[in-house]
């Protein structure tokens, strides 16, 4: 990294430019926010039943009372003791936030392919408390285009991303919405793969205020989970 070094006001005029960009993009943000809440949405008809520590749960069980749903599909596949960085690095943010999403009428839910041993394996390896569930005995993470089947993928039918992205396996990253309304339909509203969710991944938006950006070597090259950095601390209380 070789900065140019300028005066204060030189920064300034730099810095001033910029920010008509920041308001730019902003605005738009603003406008995409409001078009994705303005999506039409398609009723759940399927009846999912999802296994957790606490036992069964229906997806409607999952909105805990609220009439929002924010589910994670955490790349976290049967019979493997991997568990994905990048989805880990989002996950870490999600017990914070949600003291504060969860007034707001949101609840959230992380959904795997794996056992509920492995899962409860992985929360108390890296001190999570959210809700995470196991959806290995149904269609749901298939259902909501991060699950594929290897027949799918060597024919070249693993839809990931809306046709979008070539890349396929079994197991993706994703995130989907839902939301209930006063006579407990559910309904899905919003889902997004890639780079769609990237805004909930909080390390990257703390680096890309900083000179180096997100440091990467190829996409998410240096993310760990946070128990494996050489500098890692404690998981938090």
């Amino acid at each position: 990294m070789k900065p140019t070094v300028v005066s204060r006001d030189q920064w300034l005029t730099a810095r001033k430019a910029l920010l008509r960009q920041e308001r730019e993009a902003t605005h738009l943000r603003d406008k995409v926010n409001a078009a994705r809440r303005a999506l039409p949405w398609v009723k759940v008809e399927k009846t999912y039943s999802f296994e957790s520590a606490d036992g069964p749960k229906s997806l409607a069980d999952l909105f805990q009372g609220r009439s929002q749903l924010f589910v994670q599909h955490f790349m976290l596949a049967p019979g493997s003791d991997h568990i994905c960085e990048g989805c880990a690095g989002m996950a870490d943010s999600v017990d914070t936030a949600r003291r504060h999403f969860e007034n707001a009428d949101l609840s959230f839910a992380a959904v795997s392919r794996a056992t509920v041993q492995d899962i409860e394996k992985a929360k108390a390896r890296l001190g999570w408390t959210f809700q995470w569930v196991s959806s290995g005995a149904n269609s749901f993470n298939a259902d909501y285009g991060v699950a594929f089947t290897r027949d799918q993928i060597d024919r070249g039918e693993a839809d990931y991303n809306y046709g979008t992205t070539p890349y396929a396996a079994e197991d993706l990253p994703g995130i989907s919405v839902f939301a209930m309304n006063d006579a407990g339909a559910v309904f899905h509203t919003y889902s997004a793969y890639t780079r769609g969710f990237e805004a909930v991944f909080a390390p990257f938006n703390f680096l890309d205020f900083a000179p180096k950006g997100r440091n990467e070597d190829g996409t998410m090259s240096w993310v760990r989970l946070h128990d494996e950095y050489e500098t890692a601390g404690p998981a938090p209380a």
